[in-house]
């Protein structure tokens, strides 16, 4: 019990800390590094409603020694604290130059320090609220950001335990070469136990000590390079009316938000044309070149780059694409269809038309079209939005562009094509973390549960391909439950069919953990069946049966005591001789369960 009383002590320690350090940024900062030192402090404050969780935590008091995450975190933000302090009023002026770059290591230092303290918190075990816990998953995805910024990726693998990609959900919806591109099902949707991961972080093999050289001898930005809304390099510098530049999709977003100002300067805009400032992108071009940076995008002075690194020229490829997307805007809506379908078929043909669409601006315009009331128009956008959506860089501008709201009306009323595409474009966008909570919050969840149920088998399919990669996010979980997901995800393991239960499982494994599924589930009487799916049926039904298991067996006497009396330990047994690797490991953790069970 000394343990524990210590390990209690040192939580109330670190809430102390938490709070000394929304004191310390209460004061206020200058200098150098005030948006630093308001973003380190403001990402420390919001874990004290976490910490005051844990305190009041009144589970198995061995949780609170289980892991050595009370002296990590204790240690970052003791660090975070006395950075604040040395930071929070730094004058360059007063200061050698070695000094700010030694801050602005240790900004990087503290933030992968608490990053990795995160990571390794037991959450599940402490039964953390669904608001505190989406508030973490947030301060999580900002640490991530933030040590993007300062340079330095995470440098091991070893931080998180990824397991492999042996289950999956099929991908299937209306375009042939956007299935295709998108990615075969056993590369994107790993069917792996989320208690073993809830959130991949970054990752990469580059030794810590090329990174740190790599850090201190990264060149400062040209400050006319960065823009004024988004302080990061410009990818698609425009100019508006006021002759200021910005990155095209933040400027866009600024008006179609209503704003009717410059940004910069707070003058009236005096029209909304956005003009290619193309002499500030090839000199930013050319300053990544020189700097041995990568570029912000593959086009340069209307050459697009190949991936033998060499250029072709793609100025009629520009010019043809522009007409298209003004055309879009024609009063003539027999214009407008035909403009939009074949940008349908080019955004489907290749990556280089994905890019030369987005750089073309593209995308806002077609988020715009998915409100109209033309049920052709509605069609083709949401499609052509998910065809882009492939590239990689263009996730985050169809985001910036507020596409999901319109998305989610087009889940709720659209035609059968309709909603199954907008139902693939949320599994795309949700390839992004920190998309998932947004996605999530949006009320997209009850409308894929409802295509789930009602949609015709690729619909189906699609809303439980965009699920599944929802509620890998923990706070996405509740609201799939409470949406009804259980009951629909239990009729289809029923299906005589069969058509879907391999997607049901995979769902359901990801979700039991969850106590209110878990409650629901057993509610169902529904072990029994899964003892049987893990007797018969194809490796991966077996190996997602017994992961279910599991997740409903941990600390419940009653669920262990129901699968011993159904002789689940034989089909268990066999699991661990000839089961797949994931099925031997699951297996066997549920024998040890039932082991101490009965030895108890």
């Amino acid at each position: 019990m000394a343990g524990v009383d210590s390990t209690t002590a040192a939580v109330h320690s670190i809430l102390r800390l938490v709070r000394d350090v929304g004191r310390t940024s209460g004061a206020g900062f200058s200098g150098e590094f005030k948006k630093d030192c308001t973003d380190l402090s403001r990402r420390v404050t919001l874990l004290s409603h976490l910490l005051e969780e844990i305190r009041d935590f009144k589970g198995d008091v061995k949780v609170l020694n289980s892991s050595n995450w009370v002296s990590e975190l204790t240690i970052g933000i003791q660090a975070a604290k006395k950075l604040l302090l040395i930071a929070g009023n730094f004058d360059r002026n007063v200061s050698p130059d070695e000094a700010a770059m030694k801050i602005e290591f240790q900004f990087h230092s503290v933030t992968l320090n608490l990053e990795k303290a995160l990571a390794s918190l037991p959450y599940d075990q402490f039964d953390i609220s669904e608001e505190v816990q989406e508030q973490v998953d947030l301060v999580r995805g900002q640490q991530r950001r933030a040590r993007e910024r300062y340079n330095k990726p995470l440098n091991s693998t070893s931080d998180v335990d990824l397991q492999p990609a042996e289950t999956a959900i099929d991908i299937n919806h209306q375009e042939a070469e956007t299935k295709v591109e998108t990615a075969s099902k056993d590369n994107l949707l790993n069917g792996f136990n989320q208690t073993e991961t809830v959130y991949q972080l970054q990752t990469s093999k580059t030794s810590p000590l090329l990174d740190e050289n790599k850090k201190m001898d990264a060149p400062m930005i040209p400050a006319d390079f960065l823009c004024p809304i988004s302080l990061e390099l410009m990818r698609d510098p425009v100019i508006v009316s006021t002759g200021q530049t910005y990155e095209r999709s933040y400027i866009q977003r600024w008006i179609d938000c209503g704003n009717t100002t410059c940004p910069k300067t707070q003058q009236k805009l005096q029209n909304i044309t956005l003009t290619p400032n193309y002499v500030l992108r090839s000199l930013i071009t050319q300053w990544c070149i020189n700097n041995n940076m990568e570029q912000p995008n593959s086009l340069s002075n209307r050459r697009l780059k190949r991936s033998d690194g060499s250029f072709r020229d793609v100025t009629e490829d520009i010019e043809a694409i522009e007409k298209l997307i003004q055309n879009l805007s024609s009063q003539s809506i027999e214009d407008r269809r035909s403009a939009l379908t074949e940008i349908r078929s080019l955004s489907k043909r290749s990556t280089d038309n994905r890019i030369l669409l987005a750089e073309a601006g593209a995308i806002p315009i077609l988020v715009g079209l998915l409100t109209s009331e033309d049920i052709v128009t509605q069609e083709n956008a949401v499609t052509s939005i998910l065809n882009l959506s492939i590239y990689e860089n263009n996730k985050g501008l169809i985001m910036l562009a507020n596409v999901v709201p319109s998305i989610v009306h087009l889940l709720r009323v659209g035609t059968t094509e309709t909603r199954e595409n907008a139902a693939a474009t949320l599994f795309s966008l949700s390839l992004a973390n920190e998309n998932k909570i947004l996605i999530g919050a949006s009320g997209a969840i009850p409308e894929l549960v409802n295509l789930l149920e009602n949609g015709t088998n690729r619909g189906k399919k699609d809303a439980a391909t965009a699920l599944f990669n929802l509620c890998i996010y923990q706070g996405n979980k509740g609201r799939a439950v409470r949406a009804g997901i259980i009951p629909v995800l239990l009729k289809m393991l029923t299906d005589t069919s069969g058509c879907m239960v391999d997607e049901s499982l995979t769902i359901l494994s990801i979700l039991a953990s969850h106590q209110e599924a878990k409650t629901a589930i057993v509610k169902a009487s529904t072990i029994p069946l899964l003892i049987d799916l893990t007797r018969a049926g194809p490796p991966r039904n077996k190996e997602n049966a017994t992961s279910i298991l599991l997740s409903l067996c941990k600390r419940d006497k009653d669920n262990l005591d129901c699968i011993s009396r159904l002789g689940a330990v034989i089909p268990l047994m066999e699991l661990t001789k000839n089961g797949s690797e994931r099925a031997k490991r699951k297996a066997k953790s549920l024998l040890e369960h039932l082991q101490r069970f009965q030895q108890a």
